[in-house]
Formats: structure tokens, C-alpha cells, sequence
């Protein structure tokens, strides 16, 4: 083993990754009824073979309608365990972790899948009623969605809490609670989709709130042995409304509420200009360490192994998340040590392909 940064061990509360090199999570749009399929299983376990030191898997709702599309996977319900659990086993025996991303779409629910068009699924074709904070339509197009109600909120939160009890019955080493890309947490804590004036709006103690209590939900049926991730959208990119500086106060609170590290990426709330570039969370994932005191994860145009090194010998993060690369290199893992010059056990039935060393 070569000491090539991004190849160290990762230790968070009684976990240690043998690497810093994550699957982000990805939604694959291929499930029924929120169950896992083969796709799933292939997928997923192929980077785990391919070397990732954490695989993880995509944002899985907390209740049917919290699903992106009705191809979304679901925790809803004891019957995903099973499914989930198979996932977790065949990623163990290959020696990476498995993390699960715990979420909620709000008023981006109700979606088709983007190779079919993307956009509001209408109920002729099986669409349901979205929810969020406020009545406000994520753009023009989309439906208005329902305004929750205090007593709705007081439902979801728990939802998030059975969650975490099912996560840890199928085997779960890390859970992340999805808190950005407009989500419905994330809806919570925009003032671009928020417009309540009760204690779950207003100023930005209330709009953190919501998300606040989902983690003390899920920490109240997670082990505290076991990490927790939050991953956030660290600005809105739009005047108005969330930014680095709202993230940062909220990363200190989500640290005293157990969370172990936050997952830095950023836009998703409202249609808004980008400026996408290899690494354009890094600084956000930098901050998070430096001034929230908190472990952190970078992810968003890592493409290459030196650049996902530095990043990490650097201390701009602790953990680097990989999601487009992968799709493309299922093996990543093992590609980019040879890169870098470092030695990794192979699986036995894969060792006449190893490369020959020098």
C-alpha cells in the first residue's frame, strides 16, 4: 500500500472505509413499487468489486410519495428489507461499505424519468398530489403542490425515523439524510420555496427546523456507533436565497445533532446558472471542515485520480464522491490506484487480470 492520500483509511464513530473514494449516490430510476431489481444489484455491486471504499445507494424514499418517479426505491415499507439487505451482503463480501441515502422529492415528486422527458407526471399517467412547504410550484408547468399541514410534518419526521430502524435491519454501515438538490428538506430551508410563518418558516432557525428533527428521528434509530451523513445543497446560486453562510450555521447545529459529515453539493431548489467546473464544490466541501468543524465530502466534476488525491491531501475534504465517473468505469476504483501506483487486494476471480508490476 503506497501512502497515496486518497487511498488512506477513512474512520468515522466505529467505521473505518479502507479508501476516500465514495459511489455517489445516483438514482437509476428502475425499481417497482420501491423495490430493489437486478439492475439494482448489478449496478451497485459491480462498484463494489470495482474498489470503492463506500457504495452508495440512491436516494430512497421515506414514503411513496416522496419518490422522484414512480421508479424510485422506497423504504417505506418492512417488505424493501429484504431486497435492500441482499445489496448490502454482496458489497461486504467485497469490502466496501454500504450507505443508504434517506430522502424526500416534495414538490419535485411526481416526475418522470428523465429518459422519458423529465417533468410532471400527470395523473392520467399514475402522477400524485406533491407536498412542500408552501403552495409554490417548483417552475412554471408544475403543479402547486399541497402545504403541509403541522401534523403532516409531525408524520414525515417519523417516517424518516422508521426509515433508519429498516436501514439498520438490512445492514446499513452509513445512512445520509438527503437535504439538497431541491428536495423537500431542502425546500424547508430556502426561503425561494419557503414561505411559512409558523415555527417550520420565517427566519432561518424555523426553516431549518424541519431538517433538524428528520436527523434526530433517523440519530434516535441509528446506532451511535455507526456514521451519519447530511448532504446539502451549500447555495441556491440565486440572490435571495440559501448560501454558504446559511450552510455553514446549519453544519455546526447538524454536528450537535450527531451528524458526522456533510456532503457538499449545491443548486436544485429553482432553476438557476450554474458554473459547473472540475471540482466546484471543493471550496464548499474546504469551508464545511475549516468553519463548521465538521467532516466533509466533495462531489460534482471529479474525474480524474490526481484530482481526487489533492483534493484530499489538501484537507479541502475527507471523502470524495464520484458519481458520473463511475457510470462510466464501473472498475474506477481499481483503474485509478493503478494510476496512482497503488497496491489493492483483487478479488481471486479477477487476478490474471492484474496488472504487472515492475
Amino acid at each position: 500500500m503506497s501512502d497515496n492520500a486518497l487511498f488512506s483509511p477513512l474512520t468515522l464513530r466505529s467505521l473505518t472505509l479502507p479508501n476516500r473514494l465514495a459511489v455517489s449516490p445516483m438514482c437509476m430510476y428502475s425499481s417497482h413499487d420501491g423495490f430493489v431489481q437486478p439492475w439494482h444489484q448489478v449496478h451497485l455491486g459491480s462498484r463494489a468489486v470495482g474498489g470503492a471504499g463506500l457504495v452508495m445507494v440512491e436516494m430512497t424514499a421515506v414514503d411513496p410519495a416522496g419518490r422522484i418517479t414512480p421508479g424510485d426505491l422506497g423504504i417505506w415499507s418492512d417488505e424493501h428489507v429484504p431486497g435492500l439487505a441482499e445489496l448490502v451482503a454482496f458489497s461486504h463480501a467485497q469490502g466496501a461499505a454500504v450507505g443508504l441515502q434517506l430522502g424526500h422529492a416534495g414538490r419535485k415528486a411526481s416526475s418522470r424519468r428523465p429518459w422519458e422527458g423529465g417533468g410532471p407526471l400527470p395523473p392520467a399517467e399514475g402522477g400524485w398530489t406533491t407536498v412542500a412547504p408552501s403552495p409554490v410550484p417548483y417552475q412554471p408547468g408544475w403543479p402547486a403542490p399541497h402545504a403541509l399541514t403541522p401534523s403532516e410534518i409531525t408524520d414525515l419526521v417519523a417516517a424518516y425515523g422508521r426509515a433508519a430502524a429498516r436501514a439498520l435491519a438490512a445492514g446499513f454501515d452509513v445512512l445520509e439524510v438527503h437535504g439538497a438538490h431541491g428536495y423537500l428538506p431542502h425546500q424547508f430551508l430556502s426561503p425561494l420555496s419557503n414561505r411559512r410563518r409558523d415555527r417550520y418558516g420565517g427566519g432561518r432557525p424555523g426553516r431549518m427546523r424541519f431538517l433538524l428533527e428528520a436527523v434526530e428521528a433517523v440519530r434516535a434509530h441509528w446506532p451511535e456507533e455507526r456514521p451519519l451523513f447530511v448532504r446539502l445543497s451549500c447555495t441556491d446560486w440565486v440572490g435571495g436565497g440559501w448560501h454558504l453562510e446559511d450552510s455553514i450555521v446549519l453544519a455546526r447545529e447538524l454536528r450537535l445533532h450527531g451528524v458526522d459529515l456533510v456532503d457538499c453539493s449545491s443548486g436544485g431548489v429553482v432553476p438557476a446558472k450554474v458554473p459547473e467546473r472540475p471540482g466546484y464544490h471543493v471550496p464548499f466541501a474546504r469551508a464545511m471542515r475549516r468553519r463548521a468543524g465538521v467532516a466533509s465530502a466533495a462531489v460534482g466534476r471529479i474525474t480524474d485520480p490526481e484530482q481526487a488525491s489533492a483534493i484530499v491531501a489538501r484537507g479541502d475534504a475527507d471523502l470524495v464522491m464520484v458519481g458520473r465517473a463511475w457510470l462510466r468505469d464501473p472498475y474506477l476504483g481499481r483503474n485509478w490506484a493503478d494510476r496512482l501506483g497503488v497496491e489493492r487486494p483483487w478479488p481471486a476471480q479477477y487476478l490474471r487480470a492484474r496488472p504487472a508490476r515492475a
